[in-house]
């Protein structure tokens, strides 16, 4: 593959998503379901692309013609195929870095309820995950019981995740589990909205909401529906910590970031290692081998902050800056991701996918009706959204359904769920377990991993409604 193909991937998708927007701006439908640029810019090219563009030439007798493989050449096609996986470390490499990093005691006392219902959550996708495939999908679709974790690595986990476990599918004999959760991560951000959206203004007229007290608060938000921020409230993007002559800003955050995935690397290697000798070798069960870069990346980036934060006496790690980074990286990811998913498997494997779809959307509407209120005796509503739009697929939607239910940040949710993530991520949503999950299925089988996901979510659950939930 040339250089400037690699090159020219790039540029295309810098349009893409140029495109995305614009269409989103242009949309008010689009505006009104707050659907993200990146992903709008996907769709775009995944129709002009083989698997829409290039079968409706084939249909249409225009096989023959450069249509038949969409207006995109099969080199950049394969460019594309490759940045989620890079992108998704550099993603969870950012998550922790600029930010202080507080005692567990303050994070568990600001963020405690929030952290039982969104490990509740996390949890419990996996265990209704691993039950219906244990009970349907294996025996009348011939699913792979590894399916019972695609849930949760594309609810919880989402574009990111999923696109940062397609080598660990291939390596453990199911590849048609990256598509599907590629395409259970889409299914999660789109209904996560628009549901968050329908929560939102029946806990309005409901009165659910404390801070919201009636429905035309709603609509004081449309605002925020066409992602263009108003020339006299636009803020500064970030803080420029060290002077351009002697390295640019930027260029050291990208160091930063690069550091941060180079001691993940490290410790990924340290684990394979001691995986090894300890006992691989001896029982043929390769866990830690199979476990992606990027949760042990945002290990290397808690270390890295703590380290920053005891001897970075000029303090030249900016949170701002920083966030720009994750931001380029999360739309590049999503973007590529869409362009090439595979409709084909999606198609082949419609009925377990859907299941699994609707499975994942009820589990997650119940925890927020049911467990949210039981769990949180303040503020449940405006805490428990953000768990449900995170828990569909993105921590954007979480934030921005939260953004919409508490605009002034009055209640202590915005800064409970940003506590919250220090003892959630590393875990699930894309942390150690969440990598780990599928090889456990495939080694263990799924019995084994549904009965202790069973236990901890019910641990959570109970921590939530009979401690929390009665203070």
């Amino acid at each position: 593959m040339s250089v400037s193909m690699v090159g020219m991937s790039f540029l295309v998708l810098g349009t893409i998503l140029l495109l995305g927007k614009w269409m989103r701006v242009m949309s008010p439908s689009l505006q009104k379901l707050f659907i993200p640029s990146s992903l709008i810019g996907g769709f775009l090219a995944l129709f002009l692309g083989p698997e829409i563009l290039g079968h409706v030439a084939s249909w249409t007798g225009y096989q023959d013609t450069f249509l038949s493989g969409g207006i995109f050449p099969e080199e950049m096609l394969d460019v594309w195929k490759t940045l989620p996986g890079l992108f998704i470390s550099i993603i969870f490499a950012t998550l922790f870095l600029g930010k202080k990093i507080p005692g567990l005691r303050e994070i568990w006392l600001l963020a405690g309820p929030q952290i039982a219902h969104g490990q509740t959550i996390a949890w419990g996708q996996y265990v209704f995950g691993i039950l219906v495939t244990i009970l349907i999908l294996t025996p009348f679709f011939g699913i792979d019981p590894m399916a019972g974790a695609l849930i949760e690595i594309s609810f919880e986990g989402g574009h990111g995740t999923a696109a940062g476990m397609a080598a660990t599918f291939e390596e453990l004999g199911f590849p048609d589990a990256a598509d599907l959760a590629l395409g259970l991560a889409t299914v999660g951000i789109l209904f996560g909205v628009v549901l968050g959206i329908v929560l939102l203004n029946y806990g309005v007229r409901t009165g659910k909401t404390e801070v919201l007290t009636n429905k035309d608060h709603i609509s004081l938000n449309e605002r925020y529906q066409s992602g263009i921020i108003d020339f006299d409230a636009r803020e500064s993007a970030g803080k420029i910590t060290t002077r351009p002559e002697s390295i640019e800003p930027l260029s050291l955050h990208f160091a930063y970031v690069g550091v941060a995935i180079g001691i993940g690397y490290l410790i990924l290697q340290a684990l394979i290692l001691i995986e090894e000798i300890v006992w691989a070798q001896t029982t043929g069960i390769y866990l830690l081998a199979h476990i992606p870069l990027f949760p042990l990346a945002m290990i290397g980036g808690i270390i890295l902050q703590m380290f920053l934060d005891r001897f970075d006496a000029h303090q030249t790690l900016d949170r701002d800056l920083m966030m720009r980074i994750q931001g380029l990286s999360l739309d590049i990811l999503i973007t590529s991701a869409i362009a090439t998913l595979s409709l084909t498997v999606i198609g082949n494997n419609l009925m377990p996918f859907l299941i699994l779809a609707t499975v994942g959307i009820v589990w997650n509407l119940v925890a927020f009706m049911f467990l949210g209120p039981r769990m949180m005796p303040s503020y449940w509503f405006e805490k428990s959204i953000g768990n449900f739009g995170q828990s569909m697929g993105m921590t954007a939607s979480g934030l921005l359904l939260m953004r919409i239910a508490d605009p002034g940040n009055r209640s202590p949710a915005l800064e409970g769920f940003g506590y919250k993530q220090l003892l959630f991520e590393p875990i699930v949503g894309g942390g150690i377990f969440t990598a780990a999950s599928v090889p456990l299925i495939f080694y263990f089988g799924p019995v084994p991993i549904l009965i202790l996901a069973a236990i901890i979510m019910l641990f959570w659950g109970g921590l939530g409604i009979f401690y929390f939930g009665r203070k």
